[in-house]
C-alpha cells in the first residue's frame, strides 16, 4: 500500500486500454507511452497489461507501507529516495515508510511507475485504465489527489523471486536500454484517408515544415500550430472512426494528432496515420516541441513494429533469465 503525501500535476491509474467498446461510444484511454508502461511492467514481474501510474511533467510525491519492488521507465522527471537520486529503467526494493519524490522534468514528458503485483484498482468494462473526462476507470475517474491510498494486487511467482533476489542489494546492477525509442523528433507517419484530398502544396509542406506542439493539448490529442493546410475544394464529412496517432486537420488548417483518451469518431478530414512504432515518441513530447513528419509505407510500418516487438520480447526473456 502507498499513500499520496503530494498530487503532481497529472497522474493517473492506466493500462493497456479499454477495447472492444468503441462501437458504442466508450473511449479507449490507457497508456500513452505503451513501451515504457510493458518495460516497466516487465521489471517487476507482473503481467505487461497491470495497472500503472502514468506520471506527467510534474509527479507526486508516494510514501511507501510496506516493502515493494518499483521500476520506473520513460521519461526523466528526477525521481529521488530523500534527496538522492533513483535510478531508471532498473528494477528497485523500496523498504517500508520511503518516500518517492520527483521532481524536475528533465527529458521527456511522462514517467510510468510499476509496483510489484500491480495497482488494485476497480476494473470497468474490463480495464483499469482512467478517463478523467468521463469520470471513470482508475481512481474514482480522477488524477490522484493528496491522502489517496492504493493497494498493490498479490504476487506471483515471478514477483517473489524478483523480491527475493533484491533483498540483499536493493537495487539491480543492470537496466533496460532506452535511447533508441526517444532519441528522436521525427515523427513517420502512412497517409491517412483524405490524404489525396489535400493540395499539392498542403502534402508538400506537411512534410517540409516542423510543427510545434501548441499548449492546447492533453491525452485527447496534441494540438499543432504551423503552415496550415487545404484541401482541393470544401466538402462535408460524415464521420468515421478514428484511432490512436490519427492526424487530423481542423477547418483553420492546423493538425491534431488523436491520443489515447480521443473520441471514438471524427469529422475532420484526416491527412496521416502515425506509426504505431513511433507512439512512445510521441508520448514523451510536450507543448513547445517540434516534430518533423516522414511519410513511409504501411509495409515498412509494419516492418518497423515487428522489429520493435522482438526487441521487446528480447527484454522480456532477459529480465526472466536474470531472476531465474
Amino acid at each position: 500500500m502507498l499513500t499520496v503525501l503530494k498530487r503532481g500535476f497529472f497522474t493517473t491509474v492506466q493500462d493497456q486500454g479499454r477495447y472492444g467498446y468503441q462501437k458504442d461510444g466508450v473511449v479507449v484511454s490507457g497508456v500513452l507511452d505503451d513501451y515504457a508502461h510493458r518495460i516497466a511492467n516487465y521489471l517487476v514481474g507482473n503481467c505487461e497489461n497491470s495497472p500503472i501510474l502514468e506520471i506527467t511533467l510534474n509527479g507526486p510525491q508516494l510514501q511507501f507501507h510496506i516493502d515493494a519492488v518499483i521500476a520506473i521507465c520513460g521519461g526523466n522527471l528526477s525521481p529521488s529516495i530523500n534527496g538522492r537520486p533513483l535510478p531508471m529503467w532498473k528494477s528497485i526494493l523500496i523498504k517500508k515508510d520511503t518516500v518517492i519524490s520527483f521532481g524536475k522534468c528533465l527529458a521527456g514528458a511522462r514517467s510510468y511507475l510499476a509496483v510489484s503485483g500491480g495497482f488494485h484498482v476497480p476494473k470497468v468494462m474490463e480495464s483499469a485504465s482512467t478517463y478523467v473526462r468521463g469520470k471513470f476507470g482508475g481512481v474514482d475517474g480522477r488524477t490522484l489527489q493528496m491522502n489517496d491510498r492504493l493497494t498493490f494486487g498479490p504476487f506471483s511467482k515471478l514477483n517473489k523471486r524478483i523480491f527475493e533476489k533484491l533483498t540483499g542489494s536493493t537495487v539491480a546492477n543492470w537496466s533496460v536500454p532506452y535511447q533508441r525509442m526517444y532519441s528522436k523528433k521525427l515523427i513517420r507517419v502512412m497517409k491517412g484517408r483524405q490524404y489525396e484530398e489535400f493540395t499539392n502544396i498542403s502534402r508538400t509542406n506537411f512534410f517540409k515544415y516542423q510543427y510545434t506542439i501548441t499548449t492546447e493539448s492533453d491525452r485527447m490529442g496534441y494540438r499543432l500550430k504551423g503552415t496550415p493546410l487545404a484541401l482541393q475544394r470544401d466538402e462535408e464529412m460524415l464521420s468515421e472512426a478514428v484511432i490512436f496517432g490519427t492526424i487530423q486537420i481542423t477547418t483553420d488548417g492546423q493538425p491534431i494528432i488523436l491520443l489515447a483518451d480521443r473520441q471514438t469518431t471524427g469529422g475532420y478530414p484526416k491527412i496521416a496515420q502515425v506509426a504505431s512504432v513511433d507512439f512512445p515518441s510521441l508520448a514523451q513530447m510536450k507543448p513547445g516541441d517540434r516534430i518533423d513528419f516522414e511519410l513511409i509505407t504501411i509495409e515498412k510500418a509494419q516492418q518497423l513494429l515487428r522489429q520493435r516487438e522482438r526487441y521487446l520480447q528480447l527484454i522480456k526473456t532477459g529480465i526472466r533469465l536474470k531472476y531465474s
